[in-house]
């Protein structure tokens, strides 16, 4: 049943990068890049639909980049060092914006959360990539509550909601901030653990 569904994602997979190699892989992780500054301007400006919209295109570019490096087979260590430099930009870049949008606090400043939350998602990267150059693991790690993934996909949403009432999107940032550094967390424990 999971060996079908792996078929369907890896031939939906080839017909993104064929279709869309007319970028090279790069290109569409440096897009990336501009679609999340951008989107961060308008979301520091409270411009939350439209934000969260641009932010979704960022997300789909970067989504992109791996399908047309695997089809046009120009995958390299080179271009995936890039992707994921880019995406650590992009998820600032956001960060950067709600600093400066107008969200109400909810027990601390909303500027101590966003920066607990940057320094959650800091090390939730750094505890892996510190944990594999020290000789800790030899495996790439995939451990945690939260990884990049949700982390995104709950600030998207907590943008979106934004648009309704900006308190959903101040305690969804609490909950990022308080969950990423629970990841980190976890990871430096699964690095001792190796």
């Amino acid at each position: 049943m999971l060996s079908g569904k792996r078929q369907k994602f890896t031939n939906m997979e080839k017909t993104i990068g064929k279709e869309l190699s007319f970028l090279s892989a790069n290109s569409w992780t440096a897009l990336s890049l501009v679609f999340g500054l951008v989107a961060a301007v308008f979301v520091a400006n409270n411009g939350f639909i439209t934000g969260a919209g641009i932010f979704l295109i960022a997300a789909m570019c970067d989504a992109v980049d791996g399908a047309v490096a695997r089809y046009s087979k120009t995958a390299s260590k080179g271009g995936a060092y890039l992707d994921t430099i880019a995406d650590r930009y992009v998820e600032f870049f956001i960060i950067a914006g709600l600093f400066f949008s107008a969200l109400p606090d909810f027990l601390l400043s909303i500027k101590f959360w966003l920066l607990f939350y940057m320094f959650g998602a800091m090390m939730t990267t750094y505890a892996k990539a510190a944990a594999k150059e020290k000789g800790l693991i030899k495996e790439e790690m995939r451990h945690g509550i939260l990884e990049r993934a949700e982390r995104l996909s709950l600030l998207f949403l907590g943008i979106l909601l934004a648009a309704l009432n900006v308190r959903y999107l101040t305690y969804i940032i609490v909950l990022l901030a308080v969950l990423t550094n629970i990841t980190a967390l976890q990871r430096i424990r699964k690095a001792f653990q190796g």
